[in-house]
């Protein structure tokens, strides 16, 4: 027995940024996100258990996350950091090993004449050409230590930490299409802040030794030699380090649309994050962010867009991630231009929603007197004009995501690539996953790729047009229309059935059969309509007296029969008329054999429906009425049957059924089972 909720409670430190009410009451948006998201997350991990195997994507992404190239990467960034400590050591013994050359040196010279021939000065001489010699051998040392460090984070920057850099903004493609959400960006600035800061401090070692060249130097002195090569080394590597660190962290998403980012709609706000993966204090509030859209204008489209809201906004340290230098746009939306001619839309070669469109974000950075410009661009997004679209447009953002990892191709619409069955199918599955809180089994995905190729072939490749242009065989919508429309139905109107495993969903008819011609008479299942757009309906199994199986199917219930009576209660309450006038409940046994009660008991909405008899409460004169989804079955059949009704019982329907009951039965339905509404 559950406790009550008061015996409940839950101890939250004050201390956390989570409890700082200045932070959130300005930002309530920003919370509820960062819930969401982590809600999302738990969904998925719960839904996982479903699954039987992880798909070839999830598997891949898995395996980089924990790779031995980023463990490797890390190690490296912590030498390279040690040895740029070690060389300003280096440098101070320069700088006391000069000092006391110079001091000897002044000291010979300010000698008379006459002891300068003397055996002392001699040795004297000696001994600074004994210190002159360690001081250009401590020169080249240093600046030899220089180079090899400033080496390692060429090799390290353009080999290994830009490939991280590309595997996260992968993973970051696949999370936004329902995947597993991306983590590794704190690593990640980790290792670019170490590496910024020991180019930095190489920097001020070389401009050390460049104060020690103004106060000595001599024919072969290294440093005029090699400074200037290794200072055009580092300003080159710190500009390619401050232009990769400069990402997107979050894509751009409408909050009335969490789970669906990157598809934008006109006259909308949406949000966008950035950040500097160089974690500088210095650089807090001094870098400016600016926001444009379509700087480089797709050919493809004649629809263009400004951006309305505050486009320009300051970077500062961001507490709720680990004081990431960061800036969030809130108050964006984009609105479309008119044409020179007046006209609106688009007249490419492209439907509206398989247009992309590109957010592009501008910065600079002057530090130490560098001046470095930075650029980062969105992933691709969709701009619709009209909440219809946003299936179809979120059709475009899986299969972009899911076909390439280019970051930038607005153009792949003109020949969009297939993709292989087996990763097409991971990827819906995580569309139930992350969007109703359970993904589908083997058996489901088995279905749907009956579905899309006709048979189940994980080696398949399926196009575009199949997924989303092409109308299924005999029907008047695409496979995409079919399955959006299912996932809509168990968002608004049987999560919680779903979320339980209560409902098989996607099986056949044919198999639908194998599976309950074997079951006790009574036993059902649910799955959706094939041939209805966001149906579900149920079939159970009977048996005549001559011992044949019948099946038999109801009339697909979609959303709005669905917003006047829970599905639970429609399944609690179901009756039947048969051949003999006697109105029964059918359903007794979910697939394979759990009682009807204790699988959906949780989620009835009401107590069954009873005598309804006046009470002292009730409105006087009036008879309280309740609502029961009725069906008549004239012939035993297998073939699915049309029901009588299956709207809430009214008095037509009365009129019906007293038409087809004897008095004597009708009288019992009526006393024992219905109240009507007259």
């Amino acid at each position: 027995m559950n406790a009550p909720i008061e015996q409940y409670s839950i101890k939250v430190h004050t201390s956390h940024p989570i409890c700082r009410q200045g932070k959130y009451q300005s930002n309530p948006m920003h919370i509820a996100v960062v819930v969401s998201n982590c809600l999302r997350e738990e969904r998925r991990v719960l839904a996982s258990a479903s699954m039987p195997v992880q798909g070839p994507l999830e598997k891949s992404l898995q395996n980089n996350l924990g790779s031995e190239r980023q463990r490797h990467v890390e190690h490296k960034v912590s030498a390279i950091k040690n040895g740029a400590q070690m060389t300003e050591q280096d440098v101070k013994y320069l700088e006391d090993l000069q000092e006391e050359f110079d001091f000897r040196f002044k000291t010979i010279h300010g000698m008379e004449k006459n002891d300068k021939n003397s055996v002392v000065m001699k040795q004297e001489m000696l001994m600074l050409q004994e210190m002159l010699n360690t001081l250009d051998y401590r020169r080249k040392e240093v600046l030899a230590k220089m180079a090899q460090i400033i080496k390692e984070v060429e090799d390290l920057l353009n080999n290994m930490l830009i490939e991280e850099l590309l595997e996260w903004k992968r993973r970051q493609q696949i999370a936004c299409i329902g995947g597993p959400l991306h983590r590794g960006l704190d690593q990640l600035q980790n290792c670019f802040t170490l590496l910024a800061e020991s180019l930095f401090q190489i920097r001020r070692q070389l401009e050390k030794l460049d104060e020690l060249l103004v106060k000595l130097t001599y024919e072969g002195d290294p440093i005029p030699l090699q400074r200037p090569h290794l200072m055009d080394k580092i300003n080159i590597l710190l500009y390619s380090l401050f232009q990769s660190s400069f990402i997107v962290e979050r894509q751009p998403c409408m909050p009335t649309h969490p789970q669906r980012p990157l598809v934008l709609k006109t006259l909308i706000q949406f949000t966008v994050k950035l950040r500097l993966l160089i974690k500088l204090p210095e650089l807090t509030y001094q870098i400016k962010v600016k926001a444009t859209i379509d700087k480089k204008a797709s050919i493809s489209s004649n629809r263009r867009f400004v951006l309305c809201g505050t486009h320009v906004k300051a970077m500062n340290m961001d507490e709720s991630t680990n004081g990431s230098l960061s800036v969030e746009f809130r108050h964006l939306q984009p609105k479309e231009m008119k044409t020179c001619s007046g006209n609106k839309g688009n007249e490419g070669p492209q439907m509206v929603t398989e247009e992309l469109h590109s957010l592009t974000f501008e910065a600079q950075v002057c530090l130490h007197g560098l001046t470095i410009d930075l650029e980062t661009s969105s992933l691709p997004v969709v701009m619709i004009s009209n909440v219809s679209q946003l299936p179809n447009a979120w059709a475009s953002i899986i299969w972009y995501n899911l076909s390439t990892n280019e970051l930038q191709n607005l153009a792949f619409f003109n020949n969009p690539p297939p993709v292989s069955l087996s990763q097409l199918l991971e990827v819906l599955s995580w569309q139930f996953s992350s969007y109703v809180g359970r993904g589908l089994n083997s058996d489901q995905l088995g279905m749907l790729a009956e579905k899309l190729t006709g048979h189940v072939s994980y080696s398949d490749q399926v196009s575009w047009s199949k997924f989303c242009k092409e109308h299924l065989p005999g029907k008047s919508f695409t496979f995409w229309i079919w399955l959006e429309a299912i996932l809509d139905l168990i968002k608004k109107h049987i999560l919680p059935l779903w979320i339980d495993g209560c409902i098989m969903g996607f099986v056949s008819k044919e198999k639908e059969r194998g599976l309950l011609k074997d079951k006790m008479p009574g036993t059902f299942l649910l799955r959706f309509s094939e041939s209805n757009l966001g149906g579900i309906t149920f079939t159970w199994v009977s048996q005549s007296e001559n011992g044949e199986v019948n099946f038999h199917s109801i009339e697909p219930y979609n959303k709005g029969r669905l917003t006047a009576l829970p599905f639970a209660d429609i399944l609690r309450d179901y009756k039947v008329i048969l051949a003999d006038n006697v109105p029964e409940n059918p359903l007794k046994y979910l697939y394979p054999d759990i009682p009807k009660d204790k699988a959906f008991g949780k989620h009835y909405s009401s107590q069954p429906s009873e005598v309804s008899r006046p009470t002292e409460g009730g409105a006087k004169g009036y008879v309280p009425s309740v609502f029961i989804p009725v069906s008549k079955i004239l012939i035993d059949s297998t073939e699915a049957n049309s029901p009588l009704d299956l709207l809430p019982m009214s008095p037509g329907v009365y009129a019906v059924l007293r038409d087809h009951l004897s008095p004597t039965v009708m009288e019992t339905a009526v006393c024992c089972m219905f109240s009507f509404n007259f």
